[in-house]
């Protein structure tokens, strides 16, 4: 270990503080998330002479490191072999250099370490359709689309072609055939893999992020086709995801995506990660499945209607965000503080988090 990146002795102290993501940049001290909060871990702030040491140490090969010098922006993947994964994210900010470095999960998660709902499993079930895995950045997405997928290698025989900014997640192959394909070295886009996994009889296309115009254009083609696409998108709930798919197109188009959006929607999951009592993290989901009802409703533009669809057929695994919250906080899992700031109708939560106040000030005076 003497040997080592010196941005290394960091990310081991992160991760045995139970960390995530390692914080850095020019003028302040290096810092983490820890159980969710950003904590300082070192007293000294970091100079720009050691941030550029830091980061060029580990930017290999050489051409990445030329390209953020011109792009001043970075995606890759770094490793302390034995430990974990990073996902490293290179940028600029007005003092200089800057960078967060997330850890991925050396080991793929389950569906029974993560607490998946069940539902989770007819999904990867399907043969064909878009699914989307929504949620804020660091809402665990990449941690659940890797369970799912870990899923239907278990489980299916597929042929399943992931496109990622980095890879993230490394899978076995067990019953099923999986190509992982990184965007800047496998190839230089999201649109030019997608063009190329549709010409290499993919069963299950996974596509890292959403992002760009061509790539959810392209995304929901591979789905006409016949074949089941997962994607995420940086949305909180099931009506923002539609609304921001349709809203990417010129207005000239949108009628035509409603229309091929409501041939292929199949489900959307959406994420978001609570404070765990006492400590840790634990998520909760909306989840929205297809239904008679849901191909017309996205025709048509009544996105407010999502939120029936959804009421109406709990019993087939569909809930909403505020309905997962709520059983946490039921659970004693979660704070009602916490409750009534993740949730959208913060008045359901309003009395109990006043309740929550009231025991707290109570127990102050005692």
């Amino acid at each position: 270990m003497a040997d080592e990146p010196l941005i290394n002795q960091y990310l081991r102290y992160m991760l045995e503080k139970g960390g995530s993501d390692l914080h850095l940049s020019i003028n302040s001290p290096v810092k983490a998330r820890i159980h969710g909060n950003i904590e300082p871990i070192t007293d000294e702030p970091v100079t720009p002479e050691f941030m550029e040491a830091m980061l060029q140490e580990i930017c290999l090969p050489e051409w990445r490191w030329a390209q953020f010098m011109e792009t001043h922006d970075l995606d890759f993947a770094h490793e302390i072999p034995g430990l974990a994964r990073f996902r490293c994210n290179y940028l600029y900010n007005y003092n200089g250099m800057a960078a967060v470095l997330r850890q991925i999960p050396g080991k793929i998660l389950t569906f029974e370490d993560l607490h998946l709902p069940e539902v989770l499993k007819e999904i990867c079930a399907y043969r064909s359709g878009l699914v989307l895995v929504t949620g804020p950045t660091g809402s665990g997405k990449s941690t659940t689309l890797a369970a799912m997928i870990d899923y239907i290698n278990k489980n299916y025989s597929r042929h399943i072609i992931t496109i990622e900014d980095p890879v993230e997640f490394v899978h076995q192959n067990h019953q099923s055939t999986i190509v992982h394909r990184e965007v800047g070295i496998h190839s230089q886009s999201f649109p030019r893999a997608l063009r190329g996994a549709m010409r290499s009889d993919p069963d299950i296309v996974l596509i890292g992020e959403m992002r760009e115009l061509d790539t959810i254009r392209l995304g929901l083609t591979c789905a006409a086709m016949g074949m089941l696409v997962f994607g995420t998108l940086h949305t909180n709930n099931a009506p923002k995801t539609i609304d921001r798919i349709i809203d990417a197109f010129p207005a000239n188009e949108q009628a035509q995506i409603r229309t091929m959006l409501a041939e292929c929607l199949q489900a959307i999951v959406s994420q978001l990660l609570c404070r765990k009592i006492p400590k840790g993290r634990v998520a909760v989901h909306e989840i929205l499945l297809w239904s008679d009802g849901l191909p017309n409703t996205i025709r048509k533009g009544q996105i407010a209607n999502i939120r029936t669809i959804i009421e109406g057929n709990r019993g087939r695994g569909m809930q909403s965000m505020d309905e997962s919250i709520q059983t946490q906080l039921d659970l004693g899992n979660i704070t009602a503080e916490e409750a009534y700031m993740k949730a959208s109708d913060k008045k359901r939560f309003l009395a109990a988090m006043e309740a929550e106040e009231a025991a707290k000030n109570a127990e102050k005076k005692e």
